[in-house]
């Protein structure tokens, strides 16, 4: 074989070589291409499709007060809720109710026997969550100092009252009844204000505050349903209320309930509706108390609650 025929199968070999990875580096730059022009194009859908709006959470007031109700509103687009929200706090779960189209309330407890500082909460809505940070404020409360008088600082509950009682505090009624602020239910001066601490006969009552606001009325004075609601509890001394006396429990709906104690006279019945101002009993001296009055204990899911921004303010 000349050396002709061999430098020309050389270079015949060569340029071969250099077609061939041109033609598979066109091959890799036409696929690059396309890849790229389904990226732009899945880009560009996904800019053009309007997202999900995120929840949008309103807390009120802005800055509470241990004993305060939080208001806790949320508000989304219509058709994005795949179920009804809720919002989680320290392991407990508050329900959320419609009060208007595509907008729900749950409400929030705080007590004086709580630390003040940030609660860390969350609102779920389907696959939607929303994390909260409220900040509680301290409240200083009064001390008070009580004696009983004799027979009546001995007296303990019967389980039947500790039963019913428990049982009211615990309804959760998904229909409102109220409209509005409430009304005082009764015309005497307020003689103990919620929060109190209290000393009874010397003896400082652990882990306990007035669970309500006290009305210094008369004996017989009419006492007024605060708001709208049902009748879920009616108890008296003769049944074993010993510690309340004669009450009357109101269910307000969506976990908001108020109990009258102490009564006199009782005037409506279990599974009545009343109307704010209707007049359910009178009051009275019955079971724990050092004189008549009226007490009145409003409470949210189970836990007692100031009464006076339901009054001034309400929540609607």
């Amino acid at each position: 074989m000349s050396n002709q025929y061999r430098a020309h199968n050389f270079w015949e070999l060569v340029n071969f070589g250099r077609n061939h990875r041109q033609f598979k580096l066109k091959r890799l730059i036409s696929f690059l291409s396309i890849g790229l022009a389904v990226v732009i194009a899945i880009a560009s859908t996904t800019l053009s499709t309007p997202a999900v709006s995120a929840l949008q959470v309103q807390v009120s007031p802005t800055n509470p007060k241990l004993g305060d109700t939080i208001s806790v509103v949320i508000e989304q687009e219509p058709g994005t809720f795949s179920n009804t929200p809720a919002v989680k706090l320290q392991q407990k779960t508050y329900p959320a109710f419609a009060v208007a189209p595509n907008r729900f309330r749950a409400m929030l407890p705080t007590t004086p026997l709580e630390q003040p500082g940030v609660r860390q909460f969350q609102v779920v809505a389907g696959d939607q969550v929303r994390n909260i940070a409220v900040k509680v404020s301290d409240r200083s409360f009064p001390i008070q100092r009580i004696n009983l008088p004799p027979g009546k600082s001995g007296i303990n509950a019967t389980q039947y009252e500790l039963d019913r009682v428990a049982e009211f505090k615990k309804l959760v009624t998904s229909q409102k009844y109220w409209n509005g602020p409430f009304t005082r239910p009764n015309k005497g001066r307020i003689s103990a204000i919620y929060g109190v601490r209290r000393y009874y006969n010397g003896k400082f009552a652990k882990d306990y505050y007035h669970r309500g606001v006290d009305y210094a009325g008369g004996v017989g004075s009419p006492i007024f349903a605060p708001a709208s609601g049902r009748v879920a509890l009616v108890g008296t001394v003769s049944q074993g209320f010993r510690i309340h006396g004669n009450i009357v429990g109101i269910d307000h709906g969506q976990g908001v309930t108020s109990a009258f104690l102490h009564l006199s006279r009782i005037d409506v019945k279990e599974g009545d509706m009343v109307k704010p101002g209707q007049v359910i009993g009178a009051v009275g001296a019955t079971g724990a108390v050092t004189g008549p009055h009226l007490h009145w204990g409003l409470y949210v899911h189970g836990e007692s609650v100031d009464p006076v921004p339901w009054r001034e303010r309400g929540f609607n």
